[in-house]
């Protein structure tokens, strides 16, 4: 190398080191939705109140809510909640949270020093302001916000943004902020999902696969309609500029997406929606329901997935897991399995390094 080719090498290398340092570090900031500390009533109680006091989960006029949950959700129903909650603590607590923890640090491992990787929760701890005051104290000069939400919804994926938003308006110095809406079409989340799923179609055949997601009100799925196009039916069976923000299209475009991985036809799965709460009509068809109609139908093997989760929770081991299975059964089915969620699957791992790249 000639003196020339050899000081313009040093320039660029004495360059690249002082936009880096003047630039900052990248923070990574993962957030999932949240779980008591323990399974003590007190504890789950005071969850359910931060929880659903959330103007985007329980969207109605703040005193109503406030009378709601205070007075008739959390009283009534945390002690049953932390009985289902001891189904799923294990020795290292809510999976929830360790998982959370574990991807957190083997996100870390896996980018350059130039990146800062940090967990929090939506509802209670680690909470969110204390992951965005790790990533402050490290200097960033921008953040990338991830909810582990792979399908968008005002309720989980809004509501971290609004909070992420409300805590950092109060700082002196805000870094360029960007947010992951939704991963619904990342190839690395529905080929992980559907490659735990051929475990189970490899070793026996099933007469029927649900895809069982988390459920919403009806009414808040028609407030971000666009267009009015939402019409809560066929409207679904496709995925476009209208509805790429409806959380039931969203739904059906991942069950599809993993459907297509494994090679099932559409009369082989049901798309269903669990959880409901109160007596306003949630998005359809109900996974309570449907289990019911395929037992009478004959179906006495099913095989579950629950999509709308990136790590085992209440929703996924206990509800789809047990009591899901428990009514199966009740209804003359013979075998419910449950494809574990992603958890710290190495591939889920690497799709989160490529959307951190991606942005």
């Amino acid at each position: 190398m000639d003196m020339h080719m050899k000081q313009t090498f040093q320039n660029r290398v004495i360059n690249a080191n002082m936009q880096q340092s003047t630039q900052g570090k990248t923070g990574v900031l993962l957030v999932n939705l949240g779980t008591p500390d323990s399974t003590n009533t007190s504890d789950v109680r005071k969850y359910l109140r931060e929880f659903l006091m959330d103007k985007r989960v329980i969207d109605i006029p703040f005193i109503t809510r406030w009378l709601l949950v205070n007075l008739i959700i959390a009283p009534f129903r945390a002690p049953k909640s932390a009985a289902e909650y001891k189904k799923l603590w294990v020795e290292r607590g809510s999976p929830l949270k360790f998982y959370g923890e574990d991807v957190t640090e083997m996100l870390r491992s896996r980018l350059s020093d130039e990146y800062v990787v940090a967990f929090g929760m939506r509802y209670q701890s680690p909470s969110i302001k204390s992951a965005l005051e790790e990533l402050l104290a490290k200097n960033v000069s921008k953040i990338i916000v991830i909810p582990l939400f792979p399908q968008y919804a005002s309720a989980s994926t809004g509501s971290v943004q609004d909070k992420v938003m409300e805590i950092v308006k109060d700082w002196e110095i805000i870094p360029n902020i960007s947010f992951v809406s939704n991963f619904v079409e990342e190839p690395g989340f529905y080929k992980t999902f559907a490659a735990l799923g051929r475990k189970y179609l490899e070793k026996q055949s099933y007469d029927h696969v649900i895809f069982s997601f988390h459920g919403l009100p009806e009414r808040q799925i028609k407030k971000g309609s666009v267009d009015n196009y939402c019409q809560l039916g066929k409207c679904c069976n496709t995925y476009h500029s209208k509805n790429r923000y409806c959380y039931r299209a969203q739904c059906f475009l991942t069950a599809r997406l993993i459907a297509k991985e494994l090679n099932l036809s559409e009369n082989d799965y049901t798309v269903t929606f669990q959880s409901r709460l109160g007596n306003d009509p949630w998005i359809k068809p109900y996974t309570d329901i449907v289990l019911k109609d395929l037992a009478k139908e004959g179906k006495h093997s099913v095989l579950a997935f629950s999509p709308a989760f990136v790590a085992d929770c209440l929703e996924t081991t206990v509800e789809v897991g047990e009591t899901f299975k428990e009514d199966f059964i009740e209804a003359g089915g013979k075998q419910w399995d449950l494809v574990e969620s992603l958890n710290d699957e190495e591939a889920w791992v690497e799709t989160l390094k490529t959307i951190v790249l991606k942005n």
